[in-house]
C-alpha cells in the first residue's frame, strides 16, 4: 500500500473505486475492509482503522489496518465518524503522514465521501447477513423437526435439538436444563466441539438469581458466564458469552436450551439472540409433537399386543387345553398300554406349553421396559448425537454382555474414544457411511494370554490417517 498521497484527478479515480470495492463484497467484514484499506490508500495515511460504536450489535469492534502499534492510538491525526442511516456506526482513525505531514482539508472532504457511501455499503451488508442468517436457522429447525418427526431422531430428541442449536450459533457447546424435584435445573443433555466431562448432571441450585427467568419461560443472555454472579453452575468457568432460551410449547415448559461460547469469542449480537429464540420456540413445538407421535406409536403398540394376547388366549390356549383333554381321554381306555406312556409324555408337552403361553400372555400386558442405561444405550446416545454432524445416522452392533461385563470406568474411556472418532469421520467430507461395533472378547486381540476385554471398531468410508483406500477403521480395545 502506498503511502504517498496520489494527484488529484488519480484521487478521484481511486475515490471512486474505493466506493465500489465497498459496494461489491456482501459480507460486513469485508466491506470494512475495503472501507478502511481505501481510506488509508486516498489520504497516505500510514495506519487507519474502524472503531465500532455498539460492538455487540455487530460482533465486531475494529478493523485496522496493518499497520504499526499505536499509530491509531488516542490521539489520532483524522477523525471521521460513519453513520448507517440515523444510526452512528463507528469511527474512521487515520494516523501517520509521510514526514510527518498533517492531513489536509481535500483529504478530510475525500474521507467524508468514501464514509457517506461506507454507511450505504454497510447498510446493505447487514441486511444481507441478516438474511443469510434467517435462512441459516430456519432450515436449521425445519431440520430438527423433520429428524423429530422420523425415525432419525427420535431415539434422542433433546440431543438433536442441543446439537444442531451449537452448530447453528457457533457456540462452544449446546446443553439442555430441566427442572428438578428439588426446584432447581439439571444440565441433561450435552452437545459439545471438545470435551464435555462434567457438563452433564451440572445444577443450578434453588435460590439462583438466574432461576426464577428460567423457570418462568423467559431468556436469559450473559455477557460472560464465568464473571456473572448469576451463573451458579461449577462448569461455568468455561465459557463466555450465552443465551439460554426457554423451550416452551403448549402452555408448558419443557427446559431450557444453552448455548455458551468460549471465553473471549464474540458476544452474540442483536439478531443472533432473536433467530435463537425463534429456533428454540419451534424446536420447543416439534419435541411436543414427536412425544405425541412416540404416545400414539406406544398406545398403537399396546393395543397390539392385547389383541395378541387375546388370540393366544382364546385360540391356542383353548385348543391346546381340549387336545390335552382328548389325549388324556385316550390314554384312560382299556387295551391302549402300549401307547399310554407316548400319550402321558404328550400331555405333559401341552401342560409345558400352555403354562408358557400363558406366561408370553402376562408378559405381552405389561408397559416395554424403559430405554437402556448401560454402555449398550450411552453408545447409542453417542451414535444418534453424531447424526446431527454426519447427516445420517452411523449403523451400531453389539456382540456379548457389554451392558453387564464392562465396568463404568472402562466404559467411560471406551465412550471418549467413540466420541474422538466420531468427530473425525464428521471433520472428513467425503463421508457417507459409518459403523460402530462394540463386542466383548475372550483373549487380547493380539492372541497373548490374558484376559479378555471390551473392543469398540469404528469404520467409515472416506480417506484419512489409517485409510487402506477404500476406508478408514479406528480400533480400540480395553481388559475387563
Amino acid at each position: 500500500m502506498s503511502t504517498q498521497p496520489a494527484p488529484r484527478l488519480t484521487r478521484l479515480t481511486r475515490l471512486l473505486e474505493a466506493v465500489l470495492e465497498a459496494g461489491t463484497d456482501l459480507g460486513l467484514r469485508g466491506t470494512l475492509r475495503h472501507i478502511v484499506d481505501g481510506a488509508a490508500e486516498l489520504t497516505g495515511a500510514t495506519s487507519a482503522a474502524l472503531i465500532t460504536a455498539d460492538p455487540a450489535r455487530d460482533g465486531l469492534t475494529e478493523i485496522r489496518t496493518p499497520g504499526r502499534p499505536g499509530e491509531c492510538g488516542p490521539a489520532p491525526r483524522l477523525r471521521m465518524p460513519v453513520h448507517v442511516r440515523d444510526e452512528e456506526f463507528g469511527e474512521l482513525r487515520l494516523a501517520g503522514r509521510p514526514g510527518g505531514e498533517p492531513f489536509t482539508a481535500e483529504d478530510e472532504q475525500l474521507l467524508r465521501v468514501l464514509a457517506t457511501q461506507a454507511g450505504i455499503a454497510i447498510g446493505n451488508a447487514r441486511l444481507y447477513e441478516a438474511a443469510r442468517q434467517r435462512e441459516r436457522w430456519i432450515e436449521g429447525a425445519a431440520a430438527v423437526t423433520n429428524a423429530l418427526l422420523t425415525e432419525e431422531g427420535a431415539d434422542d430428541a433433546l440431543t438433536t435439538v442441543a446439537e444442531r442449536a451449537r452448530l447453528l450459533a457457533d457456540a462452544s457447546a449446546g446443553v439442555i436444563l430441566q427442572p428438578t424435584a428439588e426446584g432447581g435445573m439439571e444440565i441433561v443433555t450435552a452437545s459439545t466441539s471438545g470435551d464435555p466431562d462434567g457438563i452433564v448432571g451440572a445444577t443450578i441450585a434453588p435460590g439462583s438469581p438466574v432461576l426464577d427467568q428460567l423457570l418462568g419461560g423467559e431468556p436469559v443472555f450473559v455477557a460472560d458466564s464465568a464473571t456473572d454472579p448469576r451463573m451458579t453452575t461449577h462448569v461455568r468457568h468455561r465459557f463466555g458469552p450465552s443465551m439460554m432460551l426457554p423451550l416452551r410449547a403448549d402452555g408448558r415448559l419443557i427446559g431450557t436450551l444453552a448455548l455458551p461460547r468460549r471465553r473471549g469469542d464474540r458476544p452474540y449480537t442483536a439478531v443472533e439472540r432473536l433467530l435463537a429464540t425463534q429456533f428454540a420456540s419451534q424446536a420447543a413445538l416439534a419435541l411436543v409433537l414427536a412425544d405425541a407421535r412416540r404416545g400414539r406409536e406406544r398406545l398403537a403398540v399396546y393395543e397390539d399386543r392385547d389383541r395378541i394376547a387375546r388370540d393366544l388366549h382364546d385360540l391356542v390356549v383353548q385348543r391346546l387345553f381340549a387336545t390335552g383333554l382328548m389325549l388324556e381321554s385316550t390314554q384312560r381306555r382299556p387295551g391302549a398300554d402300549d401307547v399310554r406312556d407316548v400319550l402321558g409324555r404328550a400331555v405333559d408337552e401341552l401342560r409345558s406349553t400352555i403354562q408358557e403361553v400363558r406366561t408370553t400372555i402376562l408378559a405381552l400386558r405389561q408397559p416395554p421396559a424403559g430405554p437402556p442405561t448401560g454402555l449398550r444405550g450411552r453408545v447409542l446416545r453417542e451414535t444418534a448425537s453424531a447424526a446431527a454432524r454426519l447427516g445420517f445416522r452411523p449403523s451400531t452392533h453389539f456382540t456379548g454382555a457389554v451392558d453387564t461385563r464392562v465396568p463404568d470406568a472402562v466404559g467411560d474411556r471406551l465412550l471418549t474414544a467413540l466420541r474422538r472418532a466420531l468427530a473425525d469421520a464428521a471433520d472428513r467430507p467425503d463421508v457417507t457411511r459409518v459403523e460402530v461395533a462394540v463386542g466383548t472378547t475372550a483373549a487380547p486381540p493380539d492372541g497373548r494370554d490374558g484376559p479378555g476385554g471390551v473392543r469398540l471398531t469404528v469404520s467409515d468410508d472416506g480417506a484419512g490417517p489409517g485409510s487402506d483406500g477404500e476406508g478408514t477403521t479406528v480400533t480400540w480395545w480395553s481388559p475387563l
